[in-house]
């Protein structure tokens, strides 16, 4: 029979009877969900890495900050080439989250608009050196180090050395989230959670220049 053909009273019972599927369905999801986060219960300080050739890894950095925020969590950013840019998210942070969020800009802009590999690394390693004022500040619940996988992959910064002062300086408690393309494999190896950004489509390539709102 075919559902133009049921009774009223048949299309009711098939419906009713879809509906207490698609419930024991869910239910059975939520029990093995809530099994598996009732063994969740550890806490810590996580270093995360957000890298790959497609957009979003600023922004995911900051969505995690505007989070911290929202959480009354004192925080702060380093940024590392881009600090030369009139960005969104700085105007934002500095002008009404000051108070909970330290930003602190420190780069000079992409090694091809410098063309001053020397003055690059100088403004890599003083904006490390500001990072780990802030890592080492037990208040400080998460620091943003925006775009420093481009330092370390030109050789501004030594990778080791980064990571070993995350291993033995950081706080516990404390978030680290670095990002930026072609994270080194060390980076990746080191820390607990990384994501990479896959380019599938990209205006640039159709001619559009970077917009405000979408990418700074």
């Amino acid at each position: 029979m075919t559902p133009e053909n049921d009774t009223p009273a048949e299309a009711s019972s098939e419906g009713t009877d879809e509906l207490a599927r698609h419930a024991s369905k869910m239910a059975k999801k939520k029990a093995a969900r809530d099994k598996i986060m009732a063994q969740k219960s550890g806490e810590k300080g996580l270093i995360i890495v957000h890298t790959g050739s497609g957009k979003g890894k600023s922004s995911a950095g900051f969505g995690m900050i505007l989070r911290c925020i929202a959480h009354e969590m004192p925080c702060a950013v380093v940024q590392f080439i881009k600090g030369a840019w009139d960005t969104g998210e700085r105007r934002l942070l500095t002008t009404h989250f000051g108070a909970l969020c330290q930003f602190h800009a420190m780069g000079e802009g992409f090694t091809w608009e410098t063309q001053d590999r020397e003055r690059d690394i100088a403004a890599a390693i003083a904006g490390w050196e500001k990072a780990k004022e802030l890592i080492r500040d037990p208040q400080i619940r998460m620091v943003l180090l925006d775009e420093i996988n481009i330092a370390l992959r030109y050789g501004y910064l030594d990778v080791e050395e980064v990571l070993a002062f995350l291993r033995d300086e950081k706080p516990e408690m404390t978030h680290v989230v670095l990002t930026g393309r072609n994270a080194a494999e060390a980076l990746i190896e080191a820390a607990d959670l990384v994501t990479e950004m896959g380019q599938i489509k990209h205006p640039f390539r159709a001619g559009i220049k970077g917009q405000p709102g979408v990418e700074f």
